[in-house]
């Protein structure tokens, strides 16, 4: 492999996508974080950039003109969070000997609590898309997919017709990493599966379980799309995402009992500190309850 810039950060976007098999948003992201990293270093260095003549202070010298140019500290983990993964893979290639970003420390990130909608919000949210029109009971069945799996929006999208067992009231989900696995589905998402798939043209070669007017998968950008008309519809006055959706799966979970590590299974997460964070909501709301509620608050 050659060692210029162009050649590494071509060789680095290919394993990304074939390899890591990362989505288009994410590779397209460390692909630019590390364009201006490269940009940086010629204009700070006056020299072009070589992996050998990387070292972590010139990453450190990076992150502070990031955090000059005002940029937050979760945008400049992600730039070095691309540089590692860029030089663990030079280092597999044996290009650099070892990886200079691994010296260097993180900004602590603020820690946000998720949007997420209450229960009262999301049962309106669900009974917003009107199911006399194709297009309404594909809303719904997206719609109630996504409250009653949890699921990433990616990951959603990706879903085709035979992933379903609507006998089982299960669906196979791919998420990141090529990972698979099996996902309940509730009585509510599974009737709305129904009534979608019933409306659909019998025959065709699509494979893609929710499709557009013209018969092709929607994209994550149209599902977004479809949940800002739905949340107009239901004259909820908040700006969320497909996300928050899986935020509220989680959080209406714990509020109603369920244990930890179970939501930790039901959202795909490796890690259960990466779950924890839904505990911090729901000991909010269990706080916003007791001050409302408990005559000596």
């Amino acid at each position: 492999m050659a060692l210029d810039f162009s050649s590494c950060l071509d060789a680095f976007t290919r394993y990304l996508r074939i390899e890591k098999d990362y989505s288009p948003h994410t590779v397209s992201s460390y692909r630019a974080d590390l364009v201006q990293f490269d940009e940086f270093f010629r204009s700070h260095y006056r020299r072009s950039f070589h992996p050998r003549a990387v070292d972590h202070l010139a990453i450190r010298a990076f992150m502070v003109s990031c955090r000059d140019r005002g940029l937050g500290k979760s945008t400049i983990s992600r730039k070095v969070a691309a540089l590692r993964s860029f030089f663990r893979f030079l280092a597999r290639e044996g290009a650099v000997e070892g990886n200079p970003a691994r010296a260097v420390f993180l900004p602590r990130k603020e820690k946000r609590l998720p949007r997420l909608l209450d229960r009262e919000e999301m049962e309106a949210l669900l009974a917003a898309p009107d199911t006399a029109t194709l297009s309404g009971l594909r809303d719904r069945a997206v719609l109630e997919t996504l409250y009653s799996t949890g699921i990433r929006v990616a990951a959603l999208v990706g879903l085709n017709r035979e992933d379903l067992d609507l006998l089982g009231d299960s669906v196979k989900v791919r998420e990141k990493g090529r990972k698979e696995r099996i996902c309940p589905l509730g009585g509510h998402a599974s009737r709305a599966l129904r009534n979608y798939l019933k409306s659909l043209p019998a025959a065709g070669p699509a494979r893609a379980l929710f499709v557009n007017r013209h018969g092709n998968r929607l994209s994550v950008r149209a599902v977004r799309d479809l949940l800002d008309k739905q949340i107009r519809r239901a004259a909820l006055n908040k700006r969320i995402s497909p996300h928050s959706i899986r935020h509220s799966f989680a959080t209406h979970l714990l509020d109603a009992g369920a244990d930890l590590r179970a939501v930790q299974e039901l959202l795909g997460h490796s890690s259960l500190s990466t779950t924890q964070v839904y505990t911090h909501v729901s000991r909010r709301r269990l706080k916003q309850v007791y001050d409302s509620a408990h005559p000596r608050a």
